[in-house]
This record gives structure tokens, sequence and C-alpha cells, in this order.
């Protein structure tokens, strides 16, 4: 199996690459399970962190790990935007958002009682890794309806052109086959 280095602080591992689309590699990276990848990024992250963020942002799965670890660094707390609705949920915020990377649509979902938490708070949105950038845009505006005010965008690893600013500790390719 072909395999792509990636490397943070003092931490390197050596990835999947896997097809996503036809002629589309990736190196696949999974957070999930990897507690000094994990650690090693957010060290690394929370030290982009602005001052004046109150809580910090995310969405499940993948990037949960990463946000809980710069929360226990940080004593920032965090809140988990989810993609399926829950039968909990009341009176959620709903923001679609096209996907480049998946191929689909999907739905974000954010139960109004975690939604109350963020009113008035200055928000870091955090992910494992941005593409497009197209879902850290709609994470914004689920924050934005939620009443936040964001403050940062920060991503581990950065993979082809996004339309946002954002700060990411490693960049990684989207490797093409004719």
């Amino acid at each position: 199996m072909e395999t792509y280095p990636i490397t943070i602080g003092k931490i390197t591992r050596h990835v999947p690459v896997v097809e996503t689309l036809p002629g589309v590699h990736i190196p696949l990276i999974e957070l999930m399970g990897d507690v000094e990848l994990v650690q090693a990024a957010a060290e690394a992250l929370v030290k982009h962190l602005p001052p004046e963020t109150d809580t910090l942002l995310t969405l499940e799965t993948s990037p949960i790990v990463l946000a809980h670890a710069m929360s226990a660094i940080s004593g920032k707390p965090y809140v988990v935007v989810r993609r399926k609705r829950r039968p909990y949920m009341q009176d959620p915020i709903i923001q679609e958002v096209e996907s480049l990377t998946l191929g689909v649509s999907e739905t974000l979902w954010l139960d109004s009682r975690m939604a109350e938490k963020l009113l008035g708070q200055n928000v870091a949105l955090v992910f494992d890794v941005v593409s497009s950038g197209g879902t850290m845009m709609a994470l914004e505006k689920v924050a934005k309806k939620a009443g936040a005010n964001v403050v940062a965008r920060l991503a581990a690893f950065h993979q082809g052109s996004s339309k946002l600013p954002i700060t990411f500790l490693t960049e990684i390719p989207i490797l093409q086959t004719a």
C-alpha cells in the first residue's frame, strides 16, 4: 500500500494514500485513536488561539478528539455540531453544506441548548482537515446563527484550495493520476 509521510512537531506518520474519486488520491488522515498525533496537533494549534477566544466549535466525528485535546490544554470549552439530527434535539439550527471532498451534500445540526452556549461568544472553529472550505463555511454560518463571532479558523491539515483564511499546521497534497 502506498503511504505518504505527515509530520506535526516531532510526530511523523506514514498514512495510506486512498482513491476518493476516480483518478484522485489523497493521504488519509485518521486522528481518532492516535493520541500522540492528536496531542501534537492540539499543542501546536492552541498557540494560534486568539486571546479573545471563549469557546471552540467543531463537527462530529473526526475533529472532536482534536477539539477535546485543545480544550484540555487551553481550558476553553467546546461545542460539537452534529451531522445527523438526534431525537433529543429541540429547535435545532440547521445548515446545508455542499461538501466537495465527499461529493455529496450534508446537513449540520446544532441543538438549541448547545446554541445557547455560543450566544455572544468568540469562537474558534476547529477541524482536522480542510479541503475546499465548504464545510468550514457552513460551520461558520451555524456559529453566526447561534449568535457567536468567529475569531479563528484552525485546522491540523490543509489540502487543496480553500476560499477562507485558515491557520493550519501541515499541507497535504491531492494526488492526481492520469
